[in-house]
């Protein structure tokens, strides 16, 4: 092990102490695979400091002092994509290289990825080095040095507890990888973890580019939300106020202010003793109205929401509270960043192989545009979005191969209406109006009322089939009993019975093995740690058969979504392009690009997107939707 700097503090026998780095690149030159890992003095790559910078092998480590050596010279090596680059948790330590040497490296493997492939499903399962490490080398790590760099600017003096901790880190690395590609190549995962390695570099360039946001039209919207919330607030007390049902809740006397009228102060005076924000004291209230009732649950609140109209009106409350809480002015002083952006992190592998982000979760943004109008492009640039058109109906389509769903996909004819037109039969048929664009526009989607009803309901259905919706799920969804729900799973799965055997194949697959796989050519593994060969525990049983049905379909997708972010980056660095990657949500990917090259650019996005896509759905069936806009659209 080698400690490179130039401060003379360390006087240390033991170690190998140098003040450049040749001996460090003549090494590294030399090797087709290296082990990386940095110390920092924070999380924040945009204003926490790199303090040392770890390269290696098993047999040679190079701890560089970041605070006194320059590590320009490794440019030329980190940019090498001949060398495979092996990381925990890539995506960390990639935004801290790139915002300090300004470059973009390629060829990278995670452990910390490979780990959650080889592992995917099983719960309380940790990532961490130090897990892994006792997982595959039987090795305990001393995490005791972990934190010591928080917060080390200035003067920084290492220990040499704090330098062979991070040597460490990097001996180790490719051990782990070693042991990791025998697990990987007996799992057949090799092209899974690949495509995660790839994907790592797309979603770090995210979170390192950021999105911008125009602060005063987000608070301008939370402004309107906040005012909405204080005039259902009031109707809300005024609605205690009026009804004798409540005279309870309403204190005897009030105080008169010099500055409201009656009303107002009667209604300021209940707040004292009455808030709307106490689920206990709104369940005593709402105890008037029905006596069974035990919580304020939103859904338990929708199945009584007609026997008064505060219970609405409440059920309204909540849900502009929550908005303004999550997406009010504290939003932009939780996660808005010195740069003026929101850099969110994506947790790259759930169980279905979906990902998540956090800090701020953009996935949870309002679909409306409201919200999302408020995120802006760079000087200069514009919003390029492309996303897979009704992508999980045309994964469905291609592992049932019912005839139905394909033609409609193929023709462009509305998959909902064609269904529920074999569905319902002659209501359907007696439900068109005279102008009905269904019958005269190849099944188009129409306006006739009835028939939009009709619609919804299947609807529901098909995009149910992706996450194992039951009968229970549809009767939540659709407001109706549990018998009505039952018969509409079994008209519809009568009138598509390839439907229900793709189902039913997978449902029987992952309750018979232990796991399931989506499509090919990935094969991505979601393992069921509670399932036994001959299964007791029904409930139990009956998750394992849900989301063996939904796994394929969503994991499938995401597979594919990655892919296409694995492409687009390629395609960018490749050409040079000016543009660049700031968000993905499930099928969709968001880019901003210089206004003069926009309109070649959408046409490559979505060439790019479509080509994606065909690694999965080789029939060409799936297409993708790919605008332009100068703010962030659904």
């Amino acid at each position: 092990m080698q400690f490179i700097t130039k401060n003379t503090y360390l006087n240390i026998t033991g170690i190998s102490i140098v003040t450049n780095l040749d001996q460090c690149i003549a090494y590294c030159s030399s090797k087709k695979v290296l082990a990386i890992d940095t110390e920092t003095s924070g999380l924040d790559f945009l204003d926490d400091k790199l303090l040392l910078f770890q390269i290696g092998d098993s047999d040679a480590q190079f701890v560089i002092d970041c605070t006194t050596i320059p590590l320009t010279p490794l440019v030329p090596l980190l940019k090498d994509s001949s060398i495979q680059k092996v990381f925990h948790n890539v995506k960390f330590d990639y935004k801290f290289i790139r915002q300090g040497l300004g470059i973009q490296i390629e060829n990278v493997y995670d452990t910390m990825l490979a780990e959650a492939v080889l592992h995917c499903g099983k719960k309380n399962f940790s990532k961490s080095l130090s897990a892994t490490a006792e997982r595959h080398l039987g090795m305990t790590l001393s995490k005791a040095e972990q934190n010591s760099f928080i917060g080390q600017t200035k003067d920084v003096h290492f220990t040499l507890s704090q330098i062979e901790y991070a040597a460490k880190d990097v001996e180790i690395l490719l051990k782990i990888k070693d042991s990791q590609d025998k697990a990987i190549s007996v799992n057949q995962l090799e092209r899974v973890v690949r495509l995660e390695n790839y994907a790592s570099l797309a979603f770090a360039d995210i979170e390192f580019n950021g999105i911008a946001i125009d602060k005063d039209v987000w608070l301008k919207t939370a402004e309107a939300v906040g005012k909405e919330l204080n005039v259902l607030e009031d109707d809300l007390y005024q609605m205690i106020l009026s009804d004798p049902m409540f005279s309870e809740f309403i204190p005897k006397s009030f105080n008169l202010s010099l500055f409201d009228n009656e009303e107002d102060s009667r209604i300021n005076n209940l707040k004292n003793t009455f808030s709307f924000s106490s689920p206990k004291q709104v369940l005593n209230l709402f105890n008037t109205i029905d006596e069974s009732l035990d919580s304020v649950n939103g859904k338990l609140l929708l199945t009584i929401k007609n026997k008064h109209e505060i219970i609405g009106k409440y059920i309204t409350f909540k849900e502009k509270e929550k908005l303004y809480n999550a997406y009010g002015p504290s939003f932009l002083e939780k996660y808005l960043k010195s740069d003026g952006k929101i850099h969110t992190s994506f947790n790259q592998v759930l169980d279905t192989g979906r990902v998540s982000s956090r800090d701020p979760n953009m996935q949870q943004i309002p679909a409306d545009n409201i919200y999302r109008n408020a995120f802006v492009a760079d000087d200069g640039y514009v919003f390029a979005s492309s996303d897979f058109s009704s992508q999980e109906l045309c994964i469905i389509a291609t592992g049932s191969q019912d005839p139905v769903w394909i033609q409609a996909l193929e023709t462009g004819q509305d998959l909902h209406s064609v269904c529920a037109e074999l569905v319902f039969d002659t209501r359907w048929s007696d439900a068109a109006e005279s102008n009905c664009k269904f019958y005269s526009k190849n099944k188009a989607k129409c306006n006739c009322p009835k028939h939009g009803k009709l619609r919804t309901q299947v609807k529901s259905i098909n995009f149910g089939l992706a996450y194992g919706m039951s009968a229970h799920k549809l009767s939540d969804t659709l407001q109706i009993t549990l018998p009505e729900a039952e018969e509409l799973i079994e008209k519809y799965f009568t009138a598509f019975p390839r439907i229900k055997n793709f189902l039913t194949k997978l449902g029987n697959f992952g309750t018979s093995n232990g796991y399931i796989k989506t499509f090919k050519p990935y094969g991505r593994v979601r393992w069921f740690p509670k399932w036994e060969p001959y299964m007791r525990d029904m409930v139990e049983f009956g998750s394992i058969e849900r989301a063996s049905k939904n796994t394929p379909i969503q994991g499938t997708g995401a597979d594919m979504t990655k892919e296409a972010l694995v492409i687009i980056r390629k395609y960018i660095l490749e050409n040079d392009l000016p543009v660049k990657l700031v968000m993905t949500v499930h099928d969709q990917i968001d880019t901003i690009v210089h206004a003069d090259y926009a309109d070649q650019w959408k046409r490559h996005m979505q060439a790019l997107m479509e080509r994606a896509a065909l690694t999965t759905i080789p029939n060409g069936l799936l297409k993708s939707d790919t605008n332009l806009s100068l703010t962030w659209e659904k």
